[in-house]
């Protein structure tokens, strides 16, 4: 019998927000018993004719509704724009009333997860936007406690509404020490959380 999985659903433009989610993938393998389900969605495109291959040249495969279903828990991510998630996540979360009115998110955990090219370019406000749609489909959020000491230590990312990293406006900064913990330890808590809500079911 295959192990319950964990989506870890994101959006990353220049690689650093797929970085933190390999990190929470990893996280959440250290959890025996449970495996990581990584998952992207496509660019969305201002010209409509314009469209996006059915497999990804690199990295996740695109996520489809049915991985919502069919997995024990949620971590997504987002780089910031404008203080919001972005647009190609946003897009997806919107087709998801099908699982809405189903009530399938209902009872299971997530967190949230960002990036920003400035410190204080709205981490905060993007990890909370994310945060939103998730409560409308009854999900129970996590956030990172303040028993992870690198919250009161981190100079770059780091929030206990989730895990972020400072990627600079070019998306050079590498993720730091800080940052590379607590994104395994949100990935790790995730997984925890998520098999005992599971066992009590």
């Amino acid at each position: 019998m295959n192990s319950p999985e964990i989506l870890v659903l994101y959006y990353s433009r220049s690689g650093a927000t797929q970085k933190l989610a390999r990190l929470i993938a990893e996280g959440i393998e250290s959890v025996s018993g449970v495996s990581a389900r990584l998952r992207t969605v496509p660019a969305i495109s201002a010209v409509c004719e314009a469209t996006e291959p059915t497999v990804p040249t690199e990295g996740a495969p695109y996520a489809e509704y049915s991985d919502l279903e069919e997995c024990i828990g949620l971590a997504m991510g987002s780089p910031t724009r404008f203080g919001n998630m972005a647009a190609p996540l946003k897009y997806f979360l919107d087709g998801s009333s099908a699982q809405w009115l189903s009530g399938a998110l209902q009872g299971k955990p997530a967190c949230v997860f960002t990036s920003t090219g400035s410190l204080h370019g709205g981490q905060e406000t993007t990890l909370l936007s994310m945060m939103l749609p998730l409560m409308h489909h009854g999900m129970v959020l996590l956030g990172l406690p303040y028993s992870n000491s690198e919250l009161m230590n981190t100079t770059t990312g780091g929030t206990p509404y989730g895990v972020s990293h400072l990627a600079h406006a070019d998306g050079s900064a590498p993720i730091s020490p800080e940052e590379s913990r607590l994104a395994i330890a949100q990935g790790k808590r995730l997984a925890e959380i998520a098999l005992r809500l599971r066992a009590t079911n």
